[in-house]
């Protein structure tokens, strides 16, 4: 699952028409402690009563004004000195006035993506780890870098309202914010000696296509009966909402918070886990599946699962294993309605569910099992290998099979930090409304309305990325979508060609479906757009874990993108890309860039990584000599070799570094042009 952990999802609304005096407000990103991009003429916004004039001044000696235009909007230019600070920008308006205090003139980055860029300082213990994750947090206190966090929201139109506070970086403040960010910020200040504003907007399991507008996704024929339904389910989101509200509420409880959070949790479902309880008139679902992929839908919240299986007369009286194997996120599990396990811990989304069940509830040849699953965040649900859900006789081998039909019942939706209760009667969820589409984190455009629409055009240096894992399945889509959001942003933001900088997804194993070497190259081929760099993770990653524990790394090389390209600090930044081949009759020349300290080759266990085919397409592992700046690849029973390719699989890692210790992304020569 990939998903963020410490916010959870809202629901905004555009404003409605103006009947009553609005109050004066300024833009969401306007708080105390703001960091404010260096030497610019920047946008300070915001709303209020049309017709009153906005005077801001600075305590480094600069006035400005604005007049609240009939839509109650208003807008103003603020020229900002070289970095430094604390200052104070005091806003009067009619007779009243605003205070931000404590702000700072430095550099600002936008940092976005899903899970591997939303994963916190803390990580999500314990399959969710950041190497060292204590001792970095323990050293986190940087009063000069801020941190401001975009709560999750997901919106069919653009929205201007986000809640969210600028903080200092301390150990307290830091947990919970994106680990990456983290170190690519701690980077840029150790180098800059300037103060660092982040502001994190990231989502888990979030696509490409959730972070563009609606302009720019428009010019996308796969777009325009999805753009027709999300323009069709606008007023959809407020019904919802209004309806889930009118249910009674148990909470705030929040995301982060430890085991006595979620236990005992009662959603006036205590019968579901009974052995006679008549759940016939409940919905049935195929698992294993996370019921994302089923009729239930994008749902967060409690949701109850029965099955009812015929066991061997000679069972009966024995002790069984049960096995469910992961559930997403926490579960609590009967049989017979008997408690015979629960995981109520966060994080344990990939750990298989394996309960013992006592002898003394296998009374006879029926087997009932219930479990009620708390999904808080992303996807949800009994969703593993189905060979790991079944039922087994401790003292035998013999298996029966828990895959196929189960009935299920929603009893809680969680949003905003809240439960609302459905219960157990009347099947409540089955009067959910439902618009034409289901705005969720995975629908078009819904991310950039709710998460990046409040901030622009807030006036930033620029973008670090870190996305594409949920894109693995698309990669010739992803060619083309990846370049038109970072056009959509920088359209966005009026900051020019800002530089946008982004990760290389790291090696995984996503199964034979899935070959995400081919968005790995997608990504690698948008160097292409000006003012875009790219750092490659294919030695950090962990194939059996799709959120490597290394960070550091992660950040660090960011951050070499924007000391070298953006500010001039540094020379090395990229490991070698390969830019040029020769075809000899034995061999094929590779000639790289980014190679001037010389290319090596470690980490050779499973072999260098290069393969070479000749006329027939068929690739073998092939024979690598360094030269400088140059590699010859052959193999001995290859003649006019025509293609080269270097750790170009899922799982494959990273053997091919610069003098810099930097690795070069996987790549293949078969689909040059020259």
């Amino acid at each position: 699952m990939l998903w963020l952990v410490t916010i959870l999802a809202v629901v905004a609304y555009p404003a409605p028409a103006f009947s009553k005096p609005i109050p004066f407000r300024l833009a969401p990103i306007f708080r105390d402690n703001v960091v404010l991009q260096q030497q610019r003429d920047i946008p300070v916004w915001g709303r209020g009563k049309p017709g009153t004039n906005v005077v801001l001044r600075t305590t480094w000696g600069k006035q400005t004004s604005a007049v609240i235009s009939n839509e109650g909007s208003w807008s103003l230019r603020l020229t900002t000195p070289k970095a430094g600070g604390p200052y104070t920008l005091i806003f009067s308006y009619g007779d009243s006035t605003k205070v931000l205090r404590n702000v700072l003139i430095g550099e600002v980055w936008v940092c976005s993506g899903q899970s591997n860029m939303a994963m916190p300082l803390e990580g999500w213990p314990p399959t969710g780890t950041v190497a060292n994750s204590a001792g970095e947090i323990s050293r986190a206190q940087f009063p000069l870098i801020r941190l401001f966090s975009v709560p999750r929201a997901y919106q069919a139109s653009p929205s201007d309202i986000c809640e969210g506070t600028w903080q200092e970086c301390s150990p307290r403040n830091v947990r919970g914010f994106s680990a990456t960010a983290y170190f690519f910020g701690t980077m840029l200040y150790e180098a800059l000696k300037v103060p660092i504003g982040l502001i994190n907007t990231s989502v888990g399991s979030a696509p490409i296509e959730a972070w563009m507008s609606r302009e720019a996704l428009a010019s996308f024929k796969e777009y325009v009966e999805p753009l027709k339904r999300i323009e069709e389910s606008k007023r959809g989101p407020l019904a919802l909402n209004r309806w889930i509200m009118k249910h009674p509420a148990i909470g705030p409880i929040r995301a982060g918070d430890q085991s006595p959070a979620w236990n005992g949790l009662r959603f006036q479902d205590d019968s579901c886990s009974a052995r006679d309880y008549d759940d016939r008139a409940w919905s049935e679902i195929a698992l294993p599946k996370l019921w994302e992929r089923a009729s239930i839908g994008d749902f967060d919240g409690a949701v109850w699962f029965r099955k009812s299986i015929a066991i061997p007369p000679a069972w009966i009286g024995t002790r069984l294993v049960l096995q469910l194997g992961p559930i997403d996120d926490m579960d609590e599990t009967y049989v017979n309605g008997q408690l015979v396990g629960s995981h109520l811990d966060e994080g344990l989304w990939t750990t298989d569910r394996v309960y013992a069940v006592p002898e003394t509830i296998v009374r006879d040849s029926v087997l009932q099992i219930a479990t009620r699953v708390l999904d808080t965040r992303g996807s949800g649900g009994i969703y593993g290998d189905e060979k790991k859900l079944c039922v087994y006789q401790d003292s035998s081998a013999s298996r029966i099979s828990l895959a196929g039909t189960w009935k299920y019942l929603p009893v809680a939706e969680y949003r905003a930090n809240v439960f609302y209760v459905y219960g157990m009667a009347g099947r409540e969820f089955d009067h959910r409304p439902k618009p034409p589409i289901q705005i969720s984190t995975s629908t078009p455009t819904s991310l950039y309305n709710g998460m990046v629409s409040p901030l622009v055009p807030f006036s930033i240096r620029g973008v670090i990325w870190y996305q594409g894992e949920t894109d693995a399945g698309l990669p010739e889509l992803y060619r083309k979508l990846f370049p038109a959001m970072i056009g959509d942003w920088r359209k966005a933001f009026h900051c020019g060609e800002f530089p946008f900088y982004f990760v290389q997804i790291a090696p995984y194993d996503y199964g034979d479906t899935i070959q995400s070497q081919l968005l790995r190259e997608a990504q690698l081929q948008t160097l292409s757009v000006r003012n875009t760099g790219m750092a490659v993770t294919l030695d950090i990653g962990n194939p059996k874990n799709i959120h490597p524990a290394d960070k550091q790394d992660v950040g660090r090389r960011l951050a070499l993108c924007a000391l070298a390209k953006t500010y001039g600090k540094t020379n090395a930044f990229s490991g070698p890309l390969c830019r040029w081949k020769i075809q000899g009759r034995d061999r094929i020349v590779l000639t790289f860039q980014h190679a001037d300290g010389g290319l090596y080759l470690k980490n050779l266990g499973a072999g260098n990584g290069f393969q070479i085919a000749g006329r027939d397409r068929q690739f073998k592992d092939a024979k690598v000599t360094i030269r400088g700046n140059k590699l010859i690849v052959s193999h001995p029973d290859i003649l006019h070799p025509q293609a080269v390719r270097y750790a170009f699989g899922n799982t494959a890692e990273a053997t091919l570094f610069n003098g810099e210790g930097l690795p070069a992304p996987s790549f293949r020569t078969d689909t040059w042009k020259h």
